[in-house]
């Protein structure tokens, strides 16, 4: 098999159970054909995780290869050590062209003034691409450009262009998580990343291998939709969260984020079937690993919870599946992984060598049936200013502990992470604590 291209789907903050096939939640409709398809043509793994619940931290995990402590970054007020190798380096070391598009969040300290440079290409060389357009998320643009009614990034700049800057960021500042966003549909934020991404795509040369990663910047909150967008979703209903005890008004409100929520990924679902064409337009569907992952989950209202930078699995959970040459077909599989192991499973498809820093394994006898675990545990961690949350998880019991509470649970009784366990199966708790990261420690 020759190297084969390499199409990295990523978007910001999408649940697994929010992403339709088997992982689905109970009573949720929600229409995702072209992820449907990729599950067709490929293998869902229903274990995968990440290793860090927010954004910079597991992005930089990805990038590297590297677990939680050992890739430089341990929340959102660290950017990635330029001296630290990424992937996307040793890809281009081995013949790749390597693009992206979209939100990369690898420089993220939110203690700086934030600054993409109005074409996106500020660190694009640092990070190891070959060419690529790094643009605002919807709130880290909102504070960039309202310092000086100035866009520090490409997105703002486009809506800058267009006279919509104020306006959309008048949207963003206005009442509470769900909003109707004033932008046209080619003005969305990941309309635009989108087609970033497949004009990249269309030019790239036909006797090259190619990677390309399009990190959408939905479904993270808040959760805008434009008109048509709510068109689609509108009076739906949707399942209420789990392990909450609000009532009444509170519930509407629940029911409308959880609403808007659901239409943004349908958004990014079309936008999914719009690269899956032009891989086919180029003839290159057959020679190309395609992956539809997520840096991190989203609690939605859970446990009485909205965000990430938790434990629980709808904040831990990912997301994850995988197509391409010798990829098993209509396959679901129950495997432990790491979003971080794309890393080291890019590189494995690509020929070529890891660095010798890395921990990531590759998932490639997994997705072609060679082995059904590759990990004994998944072990996720966060330490932010005032707290930290460190869990361990072996595929049925899970550890955590929540800024020095500690908890454990059985998943295969209670999904729900509704009961405590800790006083019952005290001897389980000291062999998961074994694995943990310390993350108390880490700063």
């Amino acid at each position: 098999m020759s190297q084969p291209n390499i199409l990295f789907l990523l978007p910001d903050q999408h649940r697994p159970d929010w992403a339709g096939g088997p992982q689905a939640l109970e009573g949720l409709y929600i229409a995702t054909p072209n992820l449907d398809r990729l599950r067709s043509m490929g293998t869902t793994i229903t274990d995968a995780y990440t290793v860090s619940a927010v954004c910079a931290p597991s992005r930089a995990c990805l990038a590297s290869g590297m677990t939680y402590g050992r890739a430089g970054v341990l929340n959102n007020h660290q950017d990635y050590p330029l001296e630290l190798p990424t992937y996307y380096q040793t890809l281009q070391d081995s013949g790749y062209r390597v693009a992206g598009v979209g939100k990369f969040d690898l420089h993220k300290n939110l203690s700086k003034p934030l600054d993409w440079g109005l074409d996106g290409s500020r660190l694009i060389k640092e990070w190891g691409f070959t060419e690529g357009i790094d643009n605002e998320g919807k709130l880290d643009g909102v504070r960039s450009y309202e310092e000086n009614q100035t866009p520090k990034g490409p997105y703002f700049k486009h809506l800058q262009d267009h006279n919509l800057a104020d306006d959309y960021v008048k949207m963003i500042r206005t009442g509470g998580q769900a909003k109707i966003s004033n932008l046209p549909q080619e003005s969305y934020c990941d309309t635009w990343i989108a087609r970033n991404g497949l004009q990249f795509l269309e030019n790239f040369p036909q006797n090259q291998p190619w990677h390309l990663v399009v990190n959408f910047a939905g479904p993270h909150d808040p959760f805008d939709v434009t008109d048509a967008m709510l068109q689609t979703v509108e009076g739906r209903q949707v399942p209420q969260p789990h392990s909450n005890e609000d009532r009444g008004e509170a519930m509407d409100i629940h029911m409308l984020n959880r609403q808007y929520y659901t239409a943004m990924v349908e958004h990014i679902d079309h936008l999914v079937g719009e690269f899956i064409k032009a891989v086919e337009k180029r003839g290159e569907l057959n020679n190309t690993i395609i992956v539809y992952s997520s840096d991190h989950g989203e609690m939605m209202g859970d446990h009485g919870k909205y965000g990430k930078s938790t434990w629980e699995q709808a904040s831990i959970g990912i997301p994850m599946i995988v197509a391409g040459p010798n990829v098993r077909k209509n396959m679901t599989i129950k495997s432990k992984v790491y979003l971080h192991d794309l890393a080291a499973t890019f590189l494995d498809y690509a020929g070529a060598q890891h660095p010798s820093k890395m921990d990531a394994k590759s998932l490639r006898p997994l997705l072609e049936g060679q082995q059904e675990q590759i990990h004994d545990v998944i072990v996720s961690g966060l330490h932010l200013k005032h707290r930290y949350y460190e869990t361990v998880y072996d595929g049925r019991y899970k550890f955590a502990n929540d800024n020095g509470e500690v908890l454990l649970f059985d998943l295969q009784s209670d999904p729900k992470e509704e009961k405590n366990i800790i006083n019952e199966q005290p001897e389980l708790l000291i062999k998961l604590k074994q694995h943990s990261l310390h993350v108390a420690k880490l700063m």
